[in-house]
């Protein structure tokens, strides 16, 4: 007998979990995990906020107009950031104002999805008339400009930061349904869900059971993405009125309060506006991460 016939057989390597890899491909990029720190820092002020914050939202202090922050001639640690033009501090509306943005996003995109999704399932699935009408009308939506579609509906419904919200949730859902749509063409023709309908599951369960879990990885990045687009669609109708209305902490809102004294007091008007870009930038390099670890054609 050979030395050959004696060496051991090597076992078989263990294929890795599947959320392993995933974050193995996930944290190789470093935009990506930035924006995930940024990301459960805010979730974190956002939930703390009643503690972190040293004062409340709308509280007013009469003997302290327009004070710069701590490190500016004049500034006082009292408030780190300075006051606005009524006396507010502005740290503790933006923290607040985090927490209000959040809630923002996770609404529109819990709706959006929501309704994109089952008019994606629907058209893909059924086909034909259903087909053409879900998508045409999805067509027509995205014709127009989001941002004035969205001042359209909310001058019907009335300026509020409720009616901001369903504006910006409308505006967004032809992303989700055609997104759906796609994943669901791709999907619908193949073996498992042949032999899944051959078992005699119904049109309910292939939609929701059997497809929609292998079609979730583009919609989880473009649910992150989404995020962004509705605080700044959001932070938008604010910023012209439409969105919260005063005293609530919603940063662009607060831009339009600040802006007769961009000039003046520009921390009035700058550190909301850097709030609304490092949120929305961080938004965008996660989702960006996502998306080269969720697409096997994009790893590395």
């Amino acid at each position: 007998m050979t030395d050959q016939a004696l060496e051991p057989v090597a076992a078989p390597t263990k294929p890795p979990h599947p959320l392993a890899e995933f974050w193995r491909e996930f944290r190789r990029n470093r935009g990506a995990m930035i924006g995930l720190f940024v990301i459960l820092a805010l979730i974190f002020v956002a939930i703390f906020a009643n503690v972190i914050a040293p004062y409340g939202p709308a509280e007013q202090f009469r003997d302290s107009f327009l004070v710069p922050p701590f490190w500016v001639e004049g500034g006082s640690t009292r408030f780190l950031l300075g006051t606005d033009d009524v006396g507010r501090d502005i740290l503790s509306r933006l923290i607040y104002g985090a927490r209000l943005s959040l809630l923002i996003g996770m609404v529109v995109v819990t709706l959006a999805l929501a309704a994109g999704v089952t008019l994606g399932l629907c058209a893909g699935f059924f086909g034909g008339v259903v087909d053409i009408g879900v998508m045409r009308l999805m067509d027509i939506m995205l014709a127009l400009p989001a941002l004035l579609l969205a001042i359209v509906i909310v001058a019907i419904l009335g300026p509020g930061l409720m009616n901001a919200m369903i504006a910006v949730t409308i505006v967004v859902v032809p992303h989700y349904a055609r997104l759906t749509r796609g994943a669901v063409l791709n999907e619908i023709n193949r073996d498992y869900v042949t032999a899944s309908r051959v078992a005699g599951a119904g049109p309910l369960r292939l939609m929701f059971i059997t497809v929609l879990p292998n079609c979730m990885a583009p919609l989880i990045v473009q649910a992150t993405l989404g995020f962004s687009t509705a605080i700044l669609d959001a932070a938008a109708l604010g910023f012209l009125g439409l969105g919260a209305q005063p005293p609530t902490p919603e940063w662009g809102s607060m831009l339009a309060d600040a802006l007769q004294f961009i000039q003046r007091a520009w921390w009035v008007m700058t550190l909301p506006g850097l709030a609304i870009l490092v949120t929305v930038l961080a938004f965008n390099l996660m989702g960006d991460g996502l998306r080269d670890a969720l697409d096997p054609k994009l790893k590395r």
